[in-house]
């Protein structure tokens, strides 16, 4: 652990919270569809996303990792148009080892392992990262991503980000295990849990788990807990469900305070270091925001885009059908 590492992870952590507002601000206003915060788990996707090699490693999210994903190597005007959904933000870039988000809980699991399992075949060096949340860990994609990963000995890091709610529901109505990591054990994989609001106790386990996997360790589970500051989603009001009181208490122990405050202990930032920083976010988000609203939206005929590589004889005739037609129908 180096301070040049922790000033980059913060730097990343301050764009992400950055983000977050703005982000929410154009939901409001009918500009971006929906989106999930990160707000209060920065330090847990810092943590991870900097143990890995973007050159030969994989990112596989699920739908809240975008500092993460900034990190690995997506532009984050791409993202901004995922948020517009339009189709082209959910590329990812010619040469970028990440898959796009994925709503659908925990699906992305079983592609994550089945990854890893490709590059161990291939005797490829890579290591698959992959992010789920303690809602996703109860679904029956976890367990069963998870038992293979064990079997096969698969380079995958499975990064749980355990924020104390899976949209309404608690933890504690979720398991009757001690932890998550604790169900490891049973798939013949460590199991490690970590204070996912510290970057370097989450950097030290995963870059551990990744080294590990990089060696023909096989997997590792590791949970990070830590705690979701605001929505589940713009769809959500955790007013109804959440008691004040215990929010106002989690939400002191903010991971960008505590990496910020170790900082400045050591003398590595300040004031003026915050303010040069957050001029230099303003100025990221304001392009990355400029270039995904003069992207054009896709015409109708989008439809017949991306749904086969071969498109068959019925598809050819509707499409040629549709333009003869002007696109009318």
């Amino acid at each position: 652990m180096t301070d040049e590492l922790r000033l980059e992870a913060l730097r990343l952590m301050r764009l992400s919270r950055a983000v977050d507002a703005y982000a929410v601000a154009l939901q409001r206003q009918g500009v971006f569809g929906t989106f999930g915060e990160a707000r209060g788990q920065e330090a847990t996707l810092a943590g991870a996303a900097l143990a890995l090699d973007p050159a030969v490693d994989w990112m596989v999210p699920q739908y809240r990792e975008l500092p993460a994903l900034v990190h690995h190597g997506v532009p984050l005007p791409l993202l901004f148009l995922m948020y517009r959904y339009l189709p082209a933000g959910f590329t990812v870039p010619e040469g970028v080892n990440a898959l796009c988000n994925q709503v659908s809980l925990a699906a992305q699991l079983p592609q994550a392992v089945g990854l890893a399992w490709g590059l161990k075949l291939q005797r490829n060096p890579g290591v698959v990262l992959a992010f789920v949340g303690d809602g996703g860990s109860s679904e029956g994609d976890f367990f069963e991503a998870c038992n293979l990963a064990g079997t096969v000995s698969a380079p995958v890091v499975i990064v749980v980000q355990n924020n104390g709610w899976a949209i309404s529901t608690p933890v504690r109505r979720q398991t009757a295990a001690e932890s998550i990591a604790a169900r490891g054990a049973g798939f013949g994989i460590p199991g490690i849990l970590v204070d996912g609001n510290d970057f370097d106790a989450v950097h030290h386990a995963v870059a551990e788990a990744v080294g590990r996997a990089r060696e023909g360790g096989g997997a590792t589970l590791i949970e990070c807990r830590t705690y979701r500051h605001g929505a589940h989603n713009t769809n959500d009001d955790p007013s109804k469900y959440r008691d004040a009181a215990d929010h106002e208490a989690r939400t002191a122990d903010d991971p960008i305070a505590r990496l910020e405050a170790q900082l400045r202990e050591s003398g590595l930032w300040d004031d003026v270091m915050a303010s040069e920083d957050d001029a230099r976010i303003a100025s990221e988000i304001e392009a990355a925001f400029q270039w995904a609203m003069e992207q054009p939206e896709p015409g109708l005929d989008a439809v017949f885009d991306h749904v086969y590589a071969d498109p068959p004889v019925r598809l050819a005739r509707q499409r040629a059908e549709f333009e003869r037609d002007g696109g009318a129908r």
